[in-house]
């Protein structure tokens, strides 16, 4: 990886990238994801270019966090169910302060606390690690639940994959939230239409995918997922919806390695590490469209 320095010198014309814009977390996140994958020769760098708005909003604008006070009782608990994704949250946390970013060149590096999927060992900010997909919708219902019989404020967000949705414990922690009234559980789906080897559509139809969580009792957005703007106002009418009792969902629409032409919609992406040409080529256009 490019020394930090010299990298925020050279495309930021020296001055400290302002990261309560989700716009450039976004950028930094996309761009310190690549650099990750490539050093680290890891997967799932098209999940991270898809899932970068929703981090960053959540970073930026929306998530109660102190990095200088990572375990603060009365903060927002955030669970990355989508764990293969996990260097999108590791970049964030990084770059607003949780820890060096430097240390972002350790990423699933034998020994190194970064591992490939997120966790919550020896890493400020993350609050539990995942992988195992469909299980962090019920860490959350629980969190939810737990906070709500403490009398405490805080809430529980859930960054979700549409391929997850596959599993039948994601609806069964849907149905609890829904009975308990929920209404400090905010979940978002990263909703790019692909998992694993092909289309959601053709592995498992998600089809009428609102109507679903609707019909489940739930509040539910439907937004663009690459429009930070957009994402704000679905949060902040989420949060709004404290007291109506049902828990919220926000289906953010994206595409599968958003950022770099030949990554996008490609489900190539979801495995494929970038190395030579292809990380030399996704690099070029990331840094032309830094903002």
């Amino acid at each position: 990886m490019e020394n930090y320095e010299a990298l925020v010198h050279r495309t930021f014309g020296g001055q400290r990238p302002d990261v309560r814009d989700p716009k450039v977390l976004a950028w930094l996140i996309r761009r310190n994801g690549l650099e990750m994958t490539h050093l680290s020769r890891g997967s799932h760098i098209g999940s991270v270019f898809s899932v970068a708005e929703i981090i960053a909003v959540l970073y930026a604008r929306i998530l109660k966090v102190d990095p200088r006070n990572p375990k603060m009782p009365d903060r927002d608990r955030l669970i990355l169910s989508k764990g293969h994704a996990g260097s999108a949250v590791y970049a964030a946390l990084a770059e607003t302060g949780f820890f060096p970013v430097e240390r972002l060149k350790t990423h699933y590096a034998d020994g190194s606390t970064l591992s490939g999927h997120v966790s919550h060992k020896g890493v400020p900010g993350v609050e539990v690690s995942t992988g195992s997909l469909g299980h962090g919708l019920g860490i959350g219902v629980g969190m939810a639940l737990g906070a709500r019989m403490d009398g405490a404020s805080w809430r529980t967000y859930v960054v979700m994959g549409d391929g997850e949705c596959d599993e039948g414990a994601v609806w069964e922690a849907a149905l609890q939230a829904a009975q308990y009234g929920l209404d400090r559980l905010i979940a978002v789906v990263d909703y790019n239409h692909m998992q694993s080897l092909t289309t959601v559509e053709e592995t498992l139809r998600l089809e009428p995918f609102e109507a679903k969580w609707r019909d489940f009792g739930w509040n539910v957005r439907s937004v663009n997922g690459h429009d930070p703007e957009a994402l704000e106002q679905a949060f902040v009418q989420a949060k709004e919806a404290a007291g109506s009792g049902k828990p919220n969902m926000i289906l953010a629409h994206t595409v599968k390695g958003k950022g770099v032409s030949f990554m996008e919609n490609n489900i190539l992406w979801h495995y494929r590490t970038p190395q030579g040409g292809e990380y030399e080529a996704a690099l070029k256009e990331l840094e032309a469209e830094r903002p």
